[in-house]
Formats: C-alpha cells, structure tokens, sequence
C-alpha cells in the first residue's frame, strides 16, 4: 500500500481566507494550461472539467485529483472528504452519502447507497421523555443520535469500483488540509457559535471545534489532526482502516462511554450498496434520480409524472404555482405512506412510478381550488437545520457525478467520537422515531420508516442527471425535505433552458403535505396580484428565509461548453470549470 505522506503534494498559494488566489471568482471559468483565461471560443476547443461544491478548497481538491489522472469518481472523493474538514457543519466521515455515477464509456448510471444504518441496539425508548412525548435531545444530539457512519465505506466502494486512482491518492487534499489548516468560512464559525452550548458537553467536541475554550474566528487557522489520522488510516487499510481496528475500538469506546449503543460489530457489518436508478422521461428529457432509500427520487418521479400531459408553460403564474404544489402535495403525502429502506420495507414501486397512478393524482386537483391535505387519505401512523452539502461534477471524458453528503442537522449530533476526530451525524432522527410525530425537518412518517437495527433511514437527498438530445445537468441540494422540491424545481428550469447560474439562483417554493402551506422564498419576484390569487384559491403562505444550496452543472454538447455554478445564498460556493490535458 502507498504511503499517503509520500504522495502529498505542497500547499497551493492561498490569500488571506484560505481559496486559492487563483480560484476567487464564483463565475465558472474556463482556464487554459497557463492560467491565462480563455475566450469562450476557446473554451468550446478545450477538454474540460466541471465541478460546483459548497467550498472552494474543496472545488480545488477535485481538480487537484483530477490533474493526477483521476476521472469524475476520484474527485468526488477528494471533494467530499475535503468537505468533511473545512465544512463539518454538514457532512463527513461520521455520516452518509447518496451518489449517481453515470460512465462515459459504457454509458452506465448507477447509485450507491451510503446510507446510514441503525445499530443493532437501537431502542425507541431512549427517543420518548417520561410522559411519552418525543424527546428532541436525544434523538438530535449526542450518541444516541447517530447512526453508524457510511460515508468510508462509501467512498472505498466507489474508489476500489468506479475511480482510477488509488483511494490513498483521491485523500490526499483532505489529510494535507487538516493537517496543515485552513481559515473557516462564516458559517463554520457561525455554526459552532450556534452549537456551543452542546458541543461543551463532551471534551472532545469542545477541542476539536473550540480549542483552548475559545470559538474560532474566519481569521484564525483551523487544523484537524486528528480526523487527519483517521482519514490516513482509511488511506492506508480502505474501509477496514474506519470500520475494524484501532479506529473501531475508539469510536465504540467513546460511543459507550458517553450512554450510546454502538458495538464492533454494527461497524464491521456496514456494507455500502450499489441500487439502480429510477428513470423516466419527462418533456423529451431522460431523467435519473435516487431510489430508497432516497425519498427524493420516488417524490421527483411521482410530481413529474403528474405534470406530464400539463403545459406549463401556458399557465399563468397562480396557476403553475397551484399545479406544481399540488404535485408537491401528493407526493409528499405518498412519500410519509410508503418509503423506508428497501432491505427491509416492500415498496410499491410499481405503482408510485406509474403514469395511471399518477393520471388519478392528477384528477383529484381542481382546476381553481387548493386542495387541502387533510382532504387527502390520511398517512397510516401506526398506535411523521437543514445542513447537508451537495456537489456535481462532469470529468473531461464525460463522466458524471452527482453526490449529495449529509451529517443531518448542523454539526449533526455535536458529538465527536473521542481521539478519532470524526463528528458524528443525528441521522437518527430521519427515523419515524416516535410514530405520528414530525422530525427535525417537519416530515412524518410511519412503520415503513420505523427504526430497527440494521435499516437505513429515509432520506431526502436527490442527487439526479436530466439528459436532452443536446444538453444535460448534474444537478443537486442540500436543504433537509425542501431538497426535493428544490431539485423538481431545478428540473424544470433546466428543461425551460435556464442556464447553471440561472438554476441556482431562482426563488423557491415548497409544499410537504404536513404543514399545509405553501413556503415562498423571501425575495421572491412572485407578484403580489399572483399572491392575492393563490390566498383566493384556498392557500396559505409563509414568506421564510432563503434555503438549500445547490450546486449545477451544465454541459451543452452543442458547443462542447460545460458551466458550473455554485448557489449564490453561499459565499463559500464555487462552481468552475478547468482545463484538463
């Protein structure tokens, strides 16, 4: 096995916050090998690469990948374990990830399910207080709260399966960076500020993220060392090095003596697993999206199919709002009915996936009226923060990857596993952990969601690809349920023909079924006659902050041009494209 220290490459020249001098603008750029930027004629002429992240060391840690020979694969790798140092306020080793593949060569697109998992020992006692009321402490922070990690074994699988370069290679960016240290971005220091209180709770949380007892400042040098260990030991060993030995016994031993459940062997039986994509065609686009135990993709499929045979475009605005919630509606709804992990839930897909089952949803929307959930079939319950990152990537041969990351809430459960240096997530608070009850994010759930040791929480994540006779994107969020109606929305943008930058900068709005109303971005241009139309239609709505953060890709073949664009709501995004020789 290579030593990963002998493969480290020295520190790229950074300004004052840590992004590389060259790498300041968030407009896509093509580059030509001098450095010099090319005109967009010679952008067509070039072999590019595409990669939009939430964070521009970690952009630059795919391209960094890339320049050693690697293909898409190996630098979502190297993006997504860069991210788990300089952004651990949403995703990490100590969580989970979904992730499309598409192979240029084969034309194969496939998913890998990085999911957390329950350990063995789970308890829906330990989420309820005294009185049997859902107790939010213990299912958002703390061991408890975490499911074992599959964010290593994700990243070892895709690199031993699908990469080019060896996984020791693909980490290198990451191990320097912690090692070396990095200026944090305003919303770690934001989120830590937010988490202090809990963090303190548990020695090692409090060192890695407030070392000396101070909170850190965007001025000052953030080093991680030992997540640096943990990611040398998984360079070195792959899977084996997080999931059995010296790693193993810490994150048990810390585990355990802070009142989790974890054992040995709930680690060394993580597996990730390789599912097929849901398809489907839509406007003369071919659309793949994420199965269970991916919510997103099922809810996507469903809402699309529903507007199949409606014009939008000859809508006025109230009306296409009122046919895209209702679509939300339904979804929705059926997503609390049916979904959980595969491995252990039958799953009517059949059905859900279905053009006749969606031409019934589609007949219960009146034409002039919102429907109202509670008009809907009831969800059978049996007696239902927002910090995920997501980035795309298109390789100069046309490989493509679509990897949403996630440790659930901000900073998950706060609860960094001893000497390990790895944050743990909540994830298991996605469980319908207290049947009836919503989670973190608002969502119910039922049987098909309940907890049980060894399964897969639902997820919303929904890394997806649209593909045209002439144009295609990688598309994907983070943003807990509103995920899945930001991608449907960036679905139908792209097809409208709404550039990269477009895409991620267009207001949102979202309906989940429960609560029964419609979230409007604030900031939106949506007219207030418009809005004074949809209140006459029986809708309620709620102006709420910005959400998400998307990160697109877009690649026309026409020209041979690929853009890439970070969500504008993120200072610390970029998007950029580079040459690749």
């Amino acid at each position: 096995m290579i030593d990963p220290r002998a493969l480290r490459l020295p520190a790229p020249p950074t300004s004052r916050n840590g992004i590389p001098r060259w790498c300041g603008a968030l407009l896509a750029v093509a580059l030509l090998a001098s450095g010099s930027l090319a005109s967009a004629q010679d952008a067509v002429r070039q072999r590019t690469a595409a990669i939009a992240s939430a964070n521009a060391l970690a952009t630059q840690a795919g391209f960094e990948t890339l320049a050693r020979g690697g293909n898409a694969v190996d630098a979502a790798i190297a993006v997504g374990t860069t991210l788990s140092v300089v952004q651990p306020e949403a995703s990490g080793m100590g969580g989970g990830f979904l992730a499309l593949i598409h192979d240029a060569a084969t034309g194969k697109d496939t998913f890998i399910d990085a999911r957390e998992m329950a350990p063995q020992a789970v308890d829906s006692k330990d989420y309820l207080k005294p009185d049997g009321t859902p107790n939010r402490d213990t299912s958002l922070n703390g061991p408890l709260a975490a499911g074992i990690p599959g964010f290593p074994a994700g990243v070892a699988y895709m690199s031993g399966k699908y990469g080019k370069l060896p996984l020791s290679v693909a980490l290198q960016p990451a191990i320097r960076i912690a090692e070396q240290g990095f200026h944090p971005s305003g919303a770690l220091v934001r989120s830590i500020g937010h988490k202090a209180e809990v963090l303190r709770r548990w020695p090692a949380s409090s060192a890695k993220f407030m070392p000396d007892g101070k909170l850190p400042t965007a001025d000052g040098l953030f080093r991680d060392p030992n997540q640096a260990r943990t990611l040398q030991a998984l360079a070195a060993k792959g899977a084996d090095g997080f999931y059995k030995g010296a790693v193993a016994r810490e994150l048990v031993r810390a585990v355990h003596a802070a009142g989790g459940t974890w054992t040995l062997q709930d680690l060394a039986s993580y597996r990730a697993r390789e599912r097929t994509p849901i398809t489907l065609d839509y406007a003369g686009y071919k659309v793949v999206t994420a199965p269970p135990p991916s919510s997103g993709g099922v809810a996507v499929a469903e809402m699309l199919n529903i507007l199949a045979p409606v014009d939008l475009s000859r809508l006025d605005q109230a009306h296409r709002i009122h046919w895209l919630v209702e679509a939300m509606r339904r979804a929705f709804r059926d997503h609390n009915e049916y979904l959980g992990d595969p491995d252990f839930v039958k799953i009517p897909m059949d059905m859900l996936l279905s053009p006749y089952y969606a031409d019934g949803l589609r007949q219960s929307i009146l034409p002039e009226q919102a429907t109202k959930s509670a008009w809907l079939p009831s969800v059978s319950v049996n007696p239902p923060g927002m910090h995920t990152t997501h980035y795309s990537i298109v390789d100069a041969d046309g490989n493509m990857v679509s990897m949403t990351a996630t440790v659930n809430t901000t900073l998950g459960s706060s609860f960094v596993a001893g000497g390990t240096g790895i944050l743990l997530n909540n994830e298991m608070d996605d469980f319908a952990l207290v049947p009836g009850k919503p989670n973190a994010f608002g969502l119910l759930g039922g049987s098909a969601n309940a907890p049980v040791g060894g399964k897969r929480m639902l997820s919303s994540m929904t890394p997806s690809f649209v593909i045209g006779k002439d144009r295609l994107a990688v598309i994907g969020s983070p943003g807990g349920s509103t995920i899945i109606t930001q991608v449907f929305g960036a679905i139908l943008a792209f097809i409208d023909g709404k550039s990269a930058s477009e895409i991620t900068a267009q207001k949102r709005i979202h309906h989940q079924f429960m609560p029964d109303r419609i979230d409007i971005e604030k900031g939106s241009d949506i007219p207030a006659d418009v809005l004074a139309k949809l209140k006459a239609m029986g809708y309620e709505l709620n102006q709420d902050d910005s959400w998400g953060n998307m990160n697109v890709v877009v690649w026309d073949k026409k020209t041979g041009t690929k853009t890439a664009a970070s969500d504008p709501r993120n200072p610390s995004g970029l998007g950029k494209v580079e040459t690749i020789h």
